[in-house]
């Protein structure tokens, strides 16, 4: 046998080998993944998910091991974990061979509802009017994403189409009356919302939207009766607490307010949830507002563990900082009125050395009127009067406030205002009180009059 042969047999043999290697891939990898679903659908999702890895470990591009791993993972209770493995499949799957688009598309539409990607959980709703353009829940998911976007028209448009495709669709009739609410369309509004709540009673879900509009229209106590009916309806039970919180907030109950923010927080399906981190971030406020600051921070944290970007929380962490390094400063926050008044005359007596002559109690804090201390020669010289203001309130001292404090200061013939915060002033503060006579005492210099005062 010459040499050519031998070449020919090689290559041919060669040939044959990887052609029978992948016959027998083609003929195993299915059933392997078959093995797979067959352990999904048994409930033994831990060694479907063992056995899904190693078929991607061997081929990392199997697109029906990836969407299994994905389905174990869900049963399994790890939908964000599902949420990668879906995405893959989505970026890689020809949809045939038993993967129906219409069903991945919805589960994956799901998943990214439920950890806030609203705009690909958008693409797929909009793909599956596509796909099933009869299908009016479709229509509505996309609804309600458009209208938690903002872009009003659309969400308009296809609530609209929703109930040209299912006229007793209860949710798309009372979603559509909160739009038109929204659009100042107030008959057609309230028309929706009572086709409705007639249409179908217990479809709690429509106490929420009409909860929505009293709000709007500031009928506090009315809302919160509708909020309330809408509690039963799990998917709208956290944002209906959160709702009912608000409302109270809105009307200054804030005892009440902190009852239904920590019901909220504790309805909690998902911590990482926008509705969570409101949850929380309004319980904060209103902690902060009762001086409640060591529950506030707890609240804080907790959002930022979640979401290092969460609107002020960074700011407010970082304001309360040193509360439990600092004794003084922790007892100027967080005590009640009367011993705040105590130790706001203490600073004006100890630290500004003034002589305090009333004492004034404020919401935003206290005020005292103060004059010089007695010097030996104090019944030969007239003494000047300052106005000293003490606040404690979250926020930045504005502008405003200066200047109706200036006011008072000349009407009443005081030689200066102090203004004293445990916040900071705004950069216009700052720039009225130059050539004024007003003295600001921010964070760092009250720190250090409460230091003075040997509280």
């Amino acid at each position: 046998m010459d040499s050519i042969q031998i070449i020919l047999i090689a290559v041919l043999g060669t040939g044959i080998a990887f052609l029978i290697y992948a016959i027998l891939k083609s003929i195993l990898s299915p059933k392997k993944v078959e093995g797979i679903q067959k352990l999904v659908k048994q409930g033994k999702y831990q060694a479907a998910i063992k056995l899904a890895k190693t078929l991607i470990a061997k081929d990392p591009r199997d697109v029906f091991a990836h969407y299994w791993l994905g389905q174990a993972y869900i049963n399994d209770g790890k939908p964000e974990l599902a949420l990668m493995e879906l995405k893959f499949v989505n970026q890689n799957a020809i949809f045939e061979k038993g993967l129906s688009e219409k069903a991945f598309r919805k589960q994956i539409a799901e998943l990214y509802e439920k950890f806030n990607q609203n705009e690909e959980a958008l693409k797929e709703y909009l793909l599956l009017t596509k796909l099933e353009p009869t299908n009016a829940e479709n229509f509505f998911h996309a609804g309600k994403l458009f209208e938690q976007k903002g872009k009003t028209d659309n969400a308009l448009g296809f609530y609209q189409q929703t109930l040209q495709l299912n006229k007793r669709h209860v949710k798309a009739h009372a979603a559509l009356g909160l739009v038109l609410y929204k659009t100042k369309q107030y008959g057609e509004a309230k028309k929706e919302i009572d086709t409705a709540i007639q249409l179908s009673p217990d479809t709690f879900s429509s106490y929420y939207y009409l909860g929505k509009i009293l709000k709007e229209n500031k009928d506090y106590a009315a809302a919160v009766e509708a909020f309330g009916k809408a509690l039963r309806d799990p998917e709208y039970k956290q944002k209906s607490l959160l709702e009912r919180g608000s409302c109270y907030a809105s009307a200054d109950n804030t005892e009440k307010a902190i009852v239904e923010f920590d019901r909220a927080v504790k309805a909690s399906q998902n911590e990482a949830s926008q509705e969570t981190l409101y949850a929380r971030y309004f319980l904060a406020a209103c902690y902060e507002k009762t001086r409640q600051i060591e529950s506030a921070i707890v609240q804080w944290n907790a959002i930022n563990a979640k979401n290092h970007n969460f609107k002020d929380v960074p700011a407010k962490l970082s304001q309360y900082g040193d509360i439990e390094a600092n004794d003084n400063m922790k007892e100027y926050l967080t005590c009640n009125s009367e011993n705040f008044c105590a130790i706001c005359k203490r600073i004006v007596t100890n630290g500004l050395q003034l002589s305090a002559k009333t004492v004034e109690q404020k919401k935003f804090g206290c005020i005292v009127s103060a004059s010089e201390a007695k010097a030996e020669n104090w019944m030969n010289t007239r003494q000047q009067l300052f106005l000293v203001v003490f606040y404690r309130e979250p926020d930045l001292i504005e502008d405003s406030v200066l200047r109706r404090l200036h006011e008072t200061i000349k009407s009443k013939n005081f030689l200066k205002g102090i203004i004293c915060t445990s916040a900071g002033f705004t950069r216009s503060a700052v720039e009225f009180s130059e050539n004024r006579p007003l003295e600001l005492i921010d964070k760092q210099k009250l720190q250090n009059l409460l230091d003075k005062a040997s509280l």
